[in-house]
């Protein structure tokens, strides 16, 4: 999940800079990019999670990803994750940003 993120994160300050007129938060950037990351990797999450159940023991990934889909199971609960992690991610990413830019400061008074 962490190297989706990074990558959607770095696309995305790339686009800002380009654009030059976008103003996004922290918050939103990282809920965003948050929620880019877990949209590529929640089947391969299902999955995993169907696999580590225990109930299908010597069944392929492959079958395990056609029964999921065939079932309907795909993105139940995505939302939810979605919700959440846009929330935890964006929050963080504000944390982040207030801390880096007080240590900033005190490099420089420092330095």
């Amino acid at each position: 999940f962490f190297s989706g993120f990074v990558i959607y994160l770095d696309i995305f300050n790339q686009q800002v800079e380009v654009k030059g007129d976008l103003t996004v938060t922290p918050f939103v950037k990282a809920g965003i990019c948050a929620n880019l990351a877990w949209l590529t990797i929640w089947p391969l999450d299902v999955v995993k999670t169907r696999r580590q159940s225990g109930k299908y023991d010597g069944k392929s990934l492959i079958w395990l990803l056609g029964d999921t889909i065939k079932s309907g199971h795909m993105y139940r609960g995505l939302s939810v994750g979605m919700l959440r992690s846009f929330i935890a991610n964006g929050a963080s990413m504000e944390v982040y940003t207030l801390v880096e830019r007080e240590l900033r400061k005190r490099s420089q008074k420092n330095g």
